[in-house]
């Protein structure tokens, strides 16, 4: 892995952090922009496994240590301004939390129109960062029609007494002892669940983090 000697004088911004960009070295795909601080980049060099600050939980994090979708690097660049990094890794799974390959699959034309290319892994867990990514580019592109944006439009209360009702359909199909109907209700509840997710600003990794202190 390419060393970073910290006598270089990074310039680190005002609140100690340096924008990380992440490119795949075999693919050369660009996977996401993160921030680090001195300690993760410190952390990344000797572990040999990327490492970030997270700015809206104000704390050290390393890339898939609830996805296990992790980052090895091999190489570290830093600009000509010494004020962002360049990371090339060896992308485990997606980098994407919405369980697209890349943070970049959006594009905005020449008429600023938004475009969305989902770019879903195979992997069966990875459709719960699917319907994430849908749901939540639904909230920002909403489109005529589209019962997500209804549920938006109609607010809090509407979501809640959603996600009350299927609790209760999962309830019902449970006494009646049937699997595809459980199996059925329980997608929805899930769905409307995921719907309240978004409306909170709330990401998955949020949840996931939680479940890991209750192990």
């Amino acid at each position: 892995m390419g060393k970073i000697d910290l006598k270089f004088d990074l310039k680190f911004n005002e609140e100690g952090l340096i924008p990380t960009i992440v490119q795949d070295i075999n693919t050369h795909d660009v996977l996401m922009l993160a921030y680090m601080n001195e300690e993760s980049l410190k952390k990344t060099i000797e572990t040999g496994f990327a490492h970030y600050w997270s700015r809206s939980r104000k704390k050290l994090w390393k890339k898939g240590e609830t996805s296990g979708n992790t980052q090895k690097v091999e190489e570290i660049y830093y600009d000509c301004d010494k004020d962002s990094l360049l990371l090339k890794v060896e992308q485990k799974g997606d980098a994407c939390h919405t369980g697209n390959r890349t943070c970049f699959f959006k594009t905005l034309d020449l008429d600023n129109n938004i475009k969305t290319d989902f770019q879903i892994s195979s992997k069966d867990a990875s459709i719960l960062y699917e319907l994430y990514g849908v749901i939540e580019d639904r909230r920002e592109n909403p489109i005529e029609g589209s019962y997500t944006n209804y549920l938006f439009s109609e607010g809090i209360d509407k979501i809640l007494k959603k996600v009350g009702e299927e609790a209760t359909e999962v309830v019902i199909a449970s006494k009646n002892d049937s699997k595809e109907e459980v199996i059925y209700e329980v997608s929805d509840l899930i769905y409307h669940l995921t719907v309240l997710l978004v409306n909170q600003d709330i990401t998955l990794d949020d949840i996931f983090e939680e479940l890991k202190t209750r192990r």
